[in-house]
C-alpha cells in the first residue's frame, strides 16, 4: 500500500501536480517561440493544410455514403424483382398457351394462381393490400371518391365500398384505396 503521507513523485497528487507544471512549461516554450513571424506562417500553414485535409476526407465520406446509399438501392430493388421473377416466368407461359386446347375457367385459374403467387411474394418484402370496406375511413391509407347515406349514425365514416386498392410496402403508402364513404345525414 502506499503512504497517504508520502510526499515523492509517485503519489497520484504529485504527478499530477508535476504534469501540470510541465504543461505550463511547454505552452510558456511554445508562446516564447511562437512570436516569430516566420513559426507564426509555420503554424498557419500547418492549420490550413489540416483543414484542406479534413474537407477532403469530408467530400470523400460524402461520395462514399452517397454511393453506398445507391447501390443498398439497387440491391433492394434486386432483391424484390428476384422474388417476382418465379410469377413472371407463369405469366409468360400462359402467354404461349394455345387457346384452341384451353378452355376459359382455366385459364382465370391459371391466373388467380399466379396473382397468389405475386402477392404472397410481394408480401414477403412487406407489400400489403388496402381493401378497407367496412373499417372506418381513414385519410392516411383512403381516398375518398365519393359518398353514401348510412343506414345509421354508427355507420357513418365507414367505408361501403372500395373501388380500386390500395398499397402499401413497409408503412409506406404507395396508392391510397380509392372508397365509397357511408354518411350519416340524420334522415
Amino acid at each position: 500500500m502506499t503512504d497517504p503521507n508520502a510526499t515523492g513523485p509517485d503519489t497520484p497528487l504529485e504527478s499530477i501536480l508535476d504534469a501540470t507544471q510541465a504543461a505550463s512549461a511547454a505552452d510558456a516554450t511554445v508562446e516564447a517561440s511562437a512570436d516569430t513571424p516566420d513559426d507564426r506562417q509555420r503554424e498557419l500553414d500547418e492549420a490550413r493544410d489540416k483543414y484542406l485535409r479534413l474537407a477532403a476526407e469530408f467530400e470523400n465520406y460524402r461520395r462514399r455514403a452517397v454511393k453506398e446509399r445507391q447501390e443498398a438501392g439497387w440491391r433492394a430493388q434486386g432483391e424484390l424483382v428476384r422474388g417476382i421473377l418465379d410469377a413472371l416466368d407463369d405469366l409468360n407461359r400462359f402467354a404461349n398457351v394455345d387457346p384452341s386446347t384451353v378452355d376459359a375457367k382455366t385459364v382465370v385459374d391459371g391466373v388467380m394462381l399466379v396473382e397468389k403467387k405475386l402477392f404472397k411474394s410481394l408480401g414477403g418484402h412487406g407489400f400489403e393490400v388496402v381493401d378497407p370496406t367496412g373499417h372506418p375511413f381513414d385519410p392516411a391509407l383512403h381516398e375518398a371518391v365519393t359518398t353514401t347515406p348510412a343506414g345509421a349514425p354508427e355507420e357513418d365514416g365507414v367505408v361501403a365500398a372500395c373501388f380500386q386498392a390500395g398499397y402499401v410496402i413497409n408503412g409506406l403508402v404507395l396508392r391510397p384505396a380509392r372508397v365509397v364513404v357511408k354518411q350519416w345525414t340524420g334522415a
